[in-house]
């Protein structure tokens, strides 16, 4: 199975080892110095059980790497623009294409059924540039649980003790194609779940989105940090309830054990990516994994009055920073 991995960072470049240690013939995209070294020494990902490494084919260039029985899409939502213009040299006519990405997924009203069936999110994928270069009918939505991080080019240091990810078709089939990515990904040593029911399973990674990231974003500090503050704790949960009220309107169900959540944020010495971003100089997330749930709200009129300050204060500080 030939697989392409779209943004190979610290998301990407760990699953496209886990793939290639899984028997895919992975080929990786990725910019600069991570590029140059990726092409010199391979991808190295170090876990809690050791390091791990692969050499794989990498270019900046899609061209070069050509057609693909499926892409997974790593890449930071204010990248999906990029992507609409550049992944059509990957794809053939039966391509699959996984966005393994926080936050809402552009195609997230693709087999959902009913009167929102098909309805279009402007705020993640502006005129519907995705929609047109990719179609929803190739879209597989992704959750990802592995906290890590670039150290340096061509390095990933995995935090996560049990990393896992989860697929699923948006229409609930547990088709082959994602059966056939997810073999991959078990056989490289990861877990990797085919969920009948996934926009479950986005809100449950969203929920502990919302509530770490504005708060972190905001502090500047890493969750564990974060949460020695009751009045942060106590803030997060509102956030995951209200998040919680708006995906059980729109017919999700995800877990509703927000103390859980929180201890496991307090458990992990990490700090989340759209904080990272912010350090770091790059665009920030603002709008896939902050902004598209408040639209939501607005579409299915659940009032989201902690989210909305958290949010709004974050994007004064993103747009501070110049970095949205």
């Amino acid at each position: 199975m030939r697989v392409c991995v779209y943004g190979a960072g610290a998301i990407g470049g760990h699953l496209a080892v886990r793939l290639a240690r899984g028997g895919a013939d992975v080929s990786v995209l990725a910019r600069g110095a991570h590029l140059a070294a990726i092409q010199r020494n391979g991808l190295v990902v170090h876990t809690t059980e050791g390091p791990l490494h692969a050499r794989v084919p990498a270019s900046d260039d899609p061209k070069s790497l050509g057609p693909q029985d499926a892409v997974l899409v790593t890449v930071k939502a204010p990248s999906l623009p990029a992507i609409a213009a550049g992944i059509g040299p990957l794809l053939k006519p039966d391509t699959s294409v996984a966005f393994v990405m926080n936050g809402i997924p552009w195609f997230y009203f693709h087999g959902i059924g009913g009167e929102l069936e098909g309805r279009r999110l402007p705020k993640i994928d502006p005129g519907d540039a995705v929609w047109r270069a990719v179609g929803p009918e190739r879209a597989i939505a992704g959750v990802v649980y592995a906290a890590s991080t670039v150290i340096e080019p061509g390095v990933i240091d995995l935090e996560n003790a049990s990393p896992r990810v989860v697929l699923g078709e948006p229409d609930g089939r547990k088709s082959q194609r994602v059966q056939a990515i997810a073999a991959h990904i078990n056989g490289g040593g990861m877990q990797a779940i085919v969920s009948a029911t996934i926009r479950d399973e986005i809100w449950n990674k969203l929920l502990g989105n919302l509530g770490n990231g504005p708060l972190c974003v905001l502090t500047q500090v890493g969750m564990q940090q974060l949460y020695e503050e009751p009045l942060c704790v106590e803030a997060a949960l509102r956030v995951m309830q209200e998040a919680q009220a708006v995906a059980n309107a729109l017919g999700a169900h995800p877990s509703s054990n927000h103390d859980k959540r929180i201890a496991h944020s307090r458990g992990i010495d990490h700090k989340p990516s759209i904080l990272q971003d912010l350090e770091l100089g790059r665009p920030m997330e603002i709008d896939g994994i902050f902004d598209a749930p408040l639209e939501l709200a607005r579409m299915v009129d659940v009032p989201t009055p902690t989210l909305d300050l958290l949010v709004a204060m974050a994007k004064v500080r993103a747009r501070a920073a110049g970095l949205y």
